[in-house]
């Protein structure tokens, strides 16, 4: 948007050390040689050996090489400059000055680097071709004018509207004089406005000198003269308006024939064919995000019409040729710069790029550190900001947008201690160079590095292109925006070992230790898969036979920081602290291993455990001050792309919805835990007719195990329509054939969920987990339940291949079926019931008994016991032993062995070195009673001496048919169901905290906010100025 004033415009920041003093220009150091070389484009350019010039008009030439003292200074000129070369490469003791921090450059200048990739000429063996190089030794300082880099939008624009009077100066004759409006740097806004008719009183001059002085630092005033406004401006205010730096004050007569103007952006030229919300909505912040950039100093690639001559061109059908920035330096230093098509499909070749610079900050020797601060990096060709082996870096106020592959990119998993503070990323699209940069169809037309005949699956090797990419935990993210990324927002990943040439730099699996660095106040809205994503890690071998996958494919990993990144030390909360996450179509957050905010994402938040069993110690996971929005008033837009609409909130009138019609909608999603949820509210979680909603639920055709130590307390609900749902089979939940469907549990401590504080919510078909009087609730498919429980892993080999059916001696004509949590395939099978502590149960096979049977304590404290009966067929014989096994030496040690008895009874006479089975043949049952002997930290799933457990080993008649004895042990083994934790009490009314609607990490999160329905929020980009 663009204002017109009628004389002058001054805007002017207030500063409370109002002094002059001499800033350092470099144009202005003596002994700089005047440089015209003119225009050729075959001049090949060299300044070294101690010569100095500085560059005062446009030129042409086919490169710049700057090295051995040589140093190259842009004039600050009132003419644009513009330089053309295919490259320029700054050697050592060569030096490039555009301004310096204390005297930024106000010129126009443009460095525009041609040629094509396909050009004969040999390349650099280091940079390749169209760069600015920095060598060893080499010196980049590059000081562009300082400006807003990004800001939110200070109020909502409809489809076709504008914004014109955001920033209106009056100019009627009755607003003679001086106009200020004092405007917030910040955000925009206007703060406040007053007139000082200076023409007409010598009193309004007074006013104003006051009104000058008492404006707080750091404020911005915008003045406009109306008419006249020197006549009765005394010395006084001239001097307040002197000590601000203005010039002007003495031009403040009538000057009809002369406008000064100032382009103020709040929104790309032209009516916003899109709703950008300019405002809070229903608790969260979903303002747009309102980019700059254009800069006086631009740095582009010049660009073909068309893709040619690579494998690219089958992606794009554009030219991805651009220039690029690489550095390997002595000091480097870029702020206030615009880069525009830079970057090349082709590794190492990026907008900016760090390349194995090792530390540089004061660690390193850099004093002042390194950074790069005030960009605006738009339509890029291969990511924003790379940083790649480079330790202690400041990325602030850089924004990118209409990127492919990720934007701001750590590289081999050493990169530590960098700083990304206040950026945004807008617009990130897929790429071909990582498997993890590019989309489905590139991952599976691109097969170099893929063994042979490997067929790609893309959602589980690919498909993860996101703004923010960090590639080890501990980088501070602070004040940061990810949004409108084709997979997600911010994404921690782990490499077990370093790759690339950064390979040896740290043992393996250190990454996954180190703790998180800072993470405080970001926000990711409008991408695909999640808003932001702590899990995952990439291969770090080649493809071979045994693994097929390419090399920095997505994999497995889990993330568990300890102090000092030693597994043998405490373990350290990863805190993620005033998160903001909405309109993302899958995921506000899928964080493994804050007051949080979520709203209209599909699922607001999922938690997973720690690691994979036996490996990790578990973990306790936290989100807390927490408010969660399910379909807030931001409705979106009916015709975005990839986009449902259909009906949904309290109204239910058309809105964008996350996936389809009856996706089901929920706000915290329990996977495995254990998690704790604490002071969290749920809001407007409204079901319709085909459509399941809830604040609480659970992930979808889930084979893994759930734990009953997933704590909730101090719940809100706001307009709830269902606070808790289970499941049924159906759309999205397929048959809740799965393992982890049917085991779902969680801990209501105070009530506030169930109305019964310290009750358990279960499956209503669960009965392992229930008793007579536990309450059914038909809506959520639930259970209210009261006991003592934990968890057993049933692991099974040869075969491995097998179901289990696992049936409570109370109830054994409702037996839980199960298949197992991993491939029928893998070479062992792994079953995790939930179970009632103090009570007996039996297993039974779909086939013959496994040979092999280990059962692992899971979540037992000391005393702690079950009672155990196992089907085998006739003539089977055993051995049976107990040990222990230690995660972190991945050591098992034997604590004892269980002898035959032929009195069932004394197997409650067991003790750690020695126990008792009873092999009832004519049953085909064995019975152990299953005892934890050591102690268990809270939140661990193992005691603090490892994992107790149960082995089992059998040899089995050949031939033997499937082993299932449940005719023969029931009724025989019935037992009257027995209910040892009675019930609590169902709490007054007056102490439930929702509103009558409601009928229905240590991961720790805190400040955070998550929006669960989901379509393309809002994202504005500023071709201008922010302000002057």
């Amino acid at each position: 948007m663009y204002i017109y004033l009628y004389n002058v415009l001054l805007i002017l920041r207030v500063n409370s050390t109002l002094s002059y003093f001499y800033f350092f220009c470099p144009d202005k150091m003596p002994g700089l040689q005047p440089w015209t070389p003119g225009h050729n484009e075959a001049h090949r350019v060299t300044i070294g050996y101690g010569r100095k010039v500085i560059l005062t008009s446009s030129v042409t030439v086919h490169s710049i090489e700057i090295l051995n003292g040589g140093k190259l200074v842009i004039a600050d000129s009132n003419r644009p400059i513009f330089l053309r070369a295919k490259h320029i490469l700054i050697g050592n003791k060569g030096e490039l000055h555009i301004g310096s921090p204390e005297c930024p450059y106000k010129g126009n200048l443009t460095i525009s680097l041609f040629g094509r990739s396909d050009d004969t000429e040999v390349e650099h063996s280091y940079f390749g071709r169209k760069y600015i190089g920095v060598g060893t030794g080499g010196t980049l300082e590059i000081h562009g004018e300082k400006k807003l880099s990004w800001t939110f939008l200070n109020k909502t624009l409809h489809p076709g509207q504008g914004n014109e009077n955001s920033y209106h100066f009056e100019r009627s004759w009755g607003n003679r004089g001086i106009i200020i409006h004092v405007i917030n740097p910040k955000t925009g806004d206007v703060l406040h406005t007053d007139r000082f008719d200076t023409y007409r009183s010598k009193d309004e001059s007074r006013r104003l000198a006051q009104y000058v002085d008492e404006v707080e630092t750091g404020q911005i005033l915008a003045m406009v003269v109306n008419d006249e406004g020197s006549n009765n401006l005394e010395d006084l205010a001239k001097k307040a308006l002197t000590k601000l730096g203005s010039q002007h004050f003495h031009r403040l007569g009538f000057r009809c024939d002369e406008v000064v103007c100032v382009c103020v952006c709040v929104h790309p030229p032209g009516k916003p064919a899109y709703l950008h919300i300019g405002e809070e909505v229903d608790g969260v912040d979903m303002r747009a995000e309102v980019g700059l950039l254009t800069r006086n100093i631009l740095i582009r690639g010049e660009m073909e019409p068309t893709c040619y001559g690579n494998e690219a061109c089958k992606f794009f059908s554009f030219d991805t040729f651009g220039g690029h920035l690489k550095r390997g330096f002595r000091s480097v230093h870029v702020e206030g710069v615009e880069f525009k098509h830079m970057g090349q499909q082709s590794m190492g070749h990026y907008p900016v790029h760090f390349h194995m610079n090792g530390d540089v900050d004061k660690k390193g020797g850099y004093d002042p550190p390194t950074y790069v601060k005030d960009l605006s990096i738009h339509h890029t060709f291969s990511r924003c900001v790379t940083v790649h082996g480079t330790n202690g870096l400041l990325v602030k106020d850089v924004v990118g947008y209409d990127a492919l592959g990720h934007c701001f990119f750590t590289e081999d998993g050493p990169e530590e201690r960098n700083t990304f503070d206040h950026c945004l990323g807008l617009l990130v699209k897929a790429s071909t160079l990582l498997p993890s940069d590019r989309d489905s169809k590139m991952c599976r037309d691109i097969t170099n590095g893929a063994y042979p005949g490997y067929v790609a699956k893309p959602r589980q090797d690919c498909s993860a292109t996101s703004t923010f990419w960090m590639a080890n935990p501990n980088n501070n993210l602070i004040n940061c925006a990810a949004a409108g990324s084709e997979e997600t927002g911010f994404w921690f990943i782990f490499h077990h070992v370093p790759t690339g040439p950064s390979e040896g730099m740290y043992s393996p699996g250190k990454s996954e230790h180190t703790p998180m660095g800072l993470f405080i106040n970001n926000r990711a809205h409008s991408n695909y898969r999640a808003g932001m994503i702590l899990d995952h890690g990439v291969k770090t071998t080649e493809a071979n036979a045994k693994d097929k996958r390419p090399y920095l494919s997505l994999v497995g990993a889990r993330y568990s920081p300890h102090q000092d990144a030693d597994p043998f030390k405490p373990r350290v909360p990863a805190l993620v602290h005033h998160f903001v996450a909405y309109k993302n179509q899958d995921h506000g957050a899928w964080l493994r291993g804050g007051d949080v905010w979520f709203a209209d994402n599909g699922i607001g938040l999922t938690l997973a455990s720690g690691g994979t069993f036996p490996d990790d110690d578990g973990s306790r996971q936290e989100v807390k001050n927490t408010l969660f929005v399910g379909e807030s008033g931001n409705r979106g837009m009916p015709d975005l792309i990839d986009q449902s609409w259909g009906p949904g909130g309290l109204d239910h009138l058309g809105r964008s919805l996350p996936r389809g019609v009856d996706f089901p909608i929920r706000g915290m999603q329990i996977y495995d835990g254990p998690i704790n949820i604490q002071n969290c509210t749920f809001r407007k979680f409204i079901a319709l007719d085909g459509r399941h909603t809830s604040a609480f639920g659970f992930r979808l055709n889930n084979s893994w195990q759930s734990c009953p130590n997933n704590n909730v307390t101090d719940i809100t609900f706001d307009d709830i329509t269902s606070r808790v749902f289970f499941g049924e089979p159906g759309p999205w939940f397929n048959k809740m054939e799965m393992d982890g469907d049917k085991t779902t549990v969680f801990h209501d401590i105070d009530g506030s969920v169930s109305e019964y504080p310290g009750a358990f919510l279960v499956k209503e078909d669960n009965w392992l987990l229930r008793h007579p009087d536990c309450i059914d609730i038909p809506d959520w498919r639930a259970a209210i339940c009261s006991g003592h429980y934990a968890q057993i892993y049933v692991q099974t080999r040869n075969p491995a291949n097998l179901n289990m059916k696992m049936v409570k001696d109370e109830y054994p004509d409702k037996p839980l079926e199960l298949v197992g949590a991993l491939g029928k395939r893998n070479h062992y099978q792994q079953f995790q019931p939930v179970v009632m502590l103090g009570k007996g149960y039996t297993m039974h096979w779909d086939q013959a008994a496994p040979a092999e049977v280990t059962i692992w304590l899971i979540n037992f404290n000391r005393n702690d016991w079950i009672n155990i009966g196992i089907c085998y067929p006739k003539g089977t014989e055993f051995t049976i032993i107990s040990d222990i096994h230690n995660r972190l030496t991945k050591e098992t040690r034997k604590t004892g062995v269980f002898m035959r008895t032929t009195q069932r009874e004394k197997m409650g006479h067991s003790h750690q070195t020695r126990g008792y089975y009873y092999w009832e043949e004519d049953t085909g049952l064995l019975f152990l009673k299953i005892k934890a002997h050591n102690e268990k930290e809270d939140f661990a799933f193992c005691s603090v001496k490892g994992c107790e457990r149960v082995k089992i080993k059998a040899l089995i008649p050949p031939g033997s048919g499937p082993s299932d004895c449940m005719a023969e042990a029931y009724p025989r083994y019935t037992e009257m169901p027995v209910i040892d934790v009675p019930m609590p009490k169902k709490l007054p009314r007056s102490k439930l905290m929702f509103n009558p609607l409601s009928i229905g990490f240590k991961l720790k999160i805190k400040g955070t906010l998550m929006l669960i329905q989901s379509s393309r929020g809002s994202i504005s980009v500023c071709h201008s100025y922010i302000y002057h």
